[in-house]
């Protein structure tokens, strides 16, 4: 696959259409997927991504990835806050492959149409249940999402909840002290769950309601996704919790 960046002139490019790029609304997370990943942080090839910023495999860069939507489907998100974040650098994590490719599509057709935009964002087929450590540093990310993950309602499913105990140790372990985890979905279930689970960690802190009002993002949270705009259309409820990963005491003790 090419790089965002490689594509005709401006004038010919225009952005994917998603009924070509249809596909089911979950994959199982515990399947083969065939999937290419780094072995350690360090190893990861971040040129195909973001080439403005590493022009080469190589090259080194100060500027690494900050902003990780997990499940990102459609994009949505992502597309939202490039040009309100321009500095930070942000991937999107899609394991369905046809969603994949059309985020990818989308963003290289963004760059085109709007030359030095869009530069720090990007997206990756992956399976975040699997391989999330191999990609990111001991306190990277600066902000990680959760919209609208597949709820698995079967009790027998809910080990592939995207939130569990066992996922939250390694998202505490890539997140900076002080990055905040945002969580939403139209179920309440769901939502109860996350939220157990994450009051329960001892390295997660629930942010009071009244101030992830006053957080930029939270708006574009509850309404730039697929899902989101979805729910509104149907007049669902849309269940928020963001939480702070705070600093662990035995590291300093």
């Amino acid at each position: 696959m090419s790089t965002p960046d490689s594509a005709t002139s401006e004038t010919q490019v225009k952005l994917p259409q998603k009924r070509y790029y249809r596909q089911r609304a979950h994959a199982n997370p515990f399947s083969d997927h065939q999937l290419d990943y780094p072995t350690m942080p360090s190893e990861m090839d971040w040129s195909k991504h973001y080439p403005t910023y590493y022009p080469t495999k190589d090259a080194k860069c100060d500027k690494k990835v900050e902003f990780a939507d997990i499940g990102c489907g459609y994009g949505g998100l992502l597309i939202a806050l490039a040009p309100l974040f321009p500095e930070k650098l942000m991937i999107g994590m899609e394991i369905r492959l046809k969603v994949e490719e059309y985020v990818y599509e989308r963003i290289k057709a963004l760059r085109i149409q709007k030359p030095g935009s869009y530069q720090n964002v990007s997206i990756m087929r992956m399976n975040a249940m699997k391989f999330l450590p191999n990609f990111f540093e001991k306190g990277q990310l600066t902000k990680t999402f959760f919209l609208f993950p597949d709820p698995h309602f079967k009790a027998r499913k809910h080990k592939a909840r995207i939130i569990s105990t066992t996922l939250l140790a390694e998202y505490a372990y890539i997140m900076k002290v002080g990055g905040i985890l945002y969580t939403i979905t139209d179920v309440r279930d769901l939502h109860e769950w996350m939220v157990e689970h994450l009051d329960a960690h001892p390295l997660f802190e629930r942010i009071p309601d009244a101030e992830c009002e006053q957080d930029p993002v939270v708006e574009h949270v509850r309404t730039a996704t697929e899902e989101g705009k979805k729910v509104a259309r149907n007049e669902g409820d849309k269940f928020l919790a963001c939480y702070r990963r705070i600093e662990d005491p035995l590291e300093s003790a």
